[in-house]
């Protein structure tokens, strides 16, 4: 199976040209079928009241999504989806060239949401949910979305220009590749209503944001090494936040596993016991992770000064005034966390930025990917251990 198979798709639909008939008509009911079993360890299902077949084209009329174990959450209701370009492929697998979502336009009371442009392309279909390996996954080769539109009281408060999503399959099917980008999003906060949040949102200048978001990264499958090389939130005249991450034991029999009892807490909400046991199974699982490195990084675009103004009036003093007190009282508080020789590091990488936003960086790189519970052990019980455990540095306007 790859995920980019426009050589196989090309080969079928040749041999559906050719061998044209009522025995090769597509099975719709199936299709919804085995869609629905990709999705089950989700505890999405998708129900149709009819389902139409012309050619290659599948109309799903009548949708419902539903989530398992939530009886009392109204269905998503579509009034169509339409599947086009779809082929089945060996091992009872399907492919869908795209999958066209309607307009969603929701109005309720004072309030309404609007998406346009909603779709799916290059989907893929596993014939078995339950197989081995990557065969057993959904894929998409993209998701997109088009202008989204929140207004209340006629007024916008969010709004977002596009969203792209897309996934690729290395050439020896190991590795699955990824990216999404967010672009346009800009957000009213002049409607909030408190006083005292109002006071604090337009000291910040926050009344409006305007910004995008970027995430890319890969997934070596069968090693179970997840790498986010960027997933950052950039926001004008404020700053750009962004994680990077890579651990190892992400393996696909470890994510089955979550999905299972993440299926089974949403199953019985209501079950305290049941809730326990599965939340204690879920961090049972987590366990088998190991963390290969990690970076948070901040780049400041103004909100640090004039967060420190802010804090330093409602102190009745200054912004100057408050970043002194800070940088003074920051050693007090690195003591008390015990983090060892690291705190003098942090002290004066912290009153650097203090002195000179530009960007604050903490980085974890050990020598060796060090499991989860070795670390959650050591904050527990020594974590004084911890920064020359997971190789800790904190660096300032690098």
């Amino acid at each position: 199976m790859t995920l980019y198979r426009s050589t196989r798709i090309l080969l079928a639909s040749a041999a559906l040209t050719a061998f044209t008939g009522p025995a090769f008509a597509l099975d719709g009911q199936d299709l919804l079928k085995k869609i629905n079993a990709a999705f089950a360890t989700g505890g999405t299902t998708i129900t149709a009241d009819a389902i139409e077949v012309s050619g290659s084209d599948v109309l799903l009329k009548g949708v419902k999504f539903g989530v398992d174990g939530q009886p009392a959450e109204k269905p998503l209701a579509l009034e169509q989806l339409t599947l086009e370009g779809v082929s089945e492929e060996e091992g009872g697998a399907y492919f869908i060239e795209r999958v066209e979502f309607p307009e969603v336009n929701v109005t309720e009371e004072k309030s309404s949401f609007k998406v346009q442009d909603l779709y799916l392309a290059g989907v893929y279909v596993p014939g078995d949910a339950n197989a081995e390996g990557i065969d057993s996954l959904m894929f998409y080769e993209e998701a997109h979305s088009g202008p989204v539109e929140v207004t209340v009281d006629g007024k916008p408060v969010f709004s977002m220009a596009e969203a792209v999503g897309t996934m690729g399959l290395s050439d020896d099917e190991s590795t699955i590749t990824f990216e999404g980008s967010v672009t346009g999003v800009k957000a009213d906060l002049s409607t909030v209503e408190d006083p005292q949040a109002k006071a604090q949102i337009e000291a910040l200048g926050l009344t409006t944001l305007d910004g995008n978001m970027n995430m890319s990264g890969s997934w070596e499958v069968e090693s179970g090494t997840i790498d986010i090389e960027d997933y950052s939130i950039d926001f004008a005249n404020v700053g750009k936040l962004s994680l990077a991450f890579s651990m190892s034991g992400y393996t696909l029999d470890l994510v089955k596993q979550m999905q299972e009892q993440a299926r089974m807490m949403q199953a019985q909400p209501q079950n305290e016991q049941a809730q326990q046991a599965a939340g204690l199974a879920m961090l049972g699982l987590v366990q088998q992770l190991s963390l290969v490195d990690a970076q948070i990084r901040f780049e400041d675009a103004g909100i640090t000064k004039r967060g420190l103004d802010y804090a330093g009036k409602s102190q009745g003093t200054d912004g100057a005034q408050m970043a002194q007190m800070v940088k003074g009282m920051l050693p007090i508080l690195l003591a008390q966390a015990k983090l060892g020789a690291i705190q003098n590091e942090i002290s004066a990488a912290v009153n650097t930025y203090i002195d000179d936003p530009k960007a604050l960086t903490i980085a974890a790189a050990p020598a060796n990917p060090v499991a989860f519970p070795m670390i959650m052990g050591a904050a527990m019980g020594a974590p004084e251990t911890i920064p020359g455990l997971i190789g800790l540095k904190v660096t300032a306007n690098d």
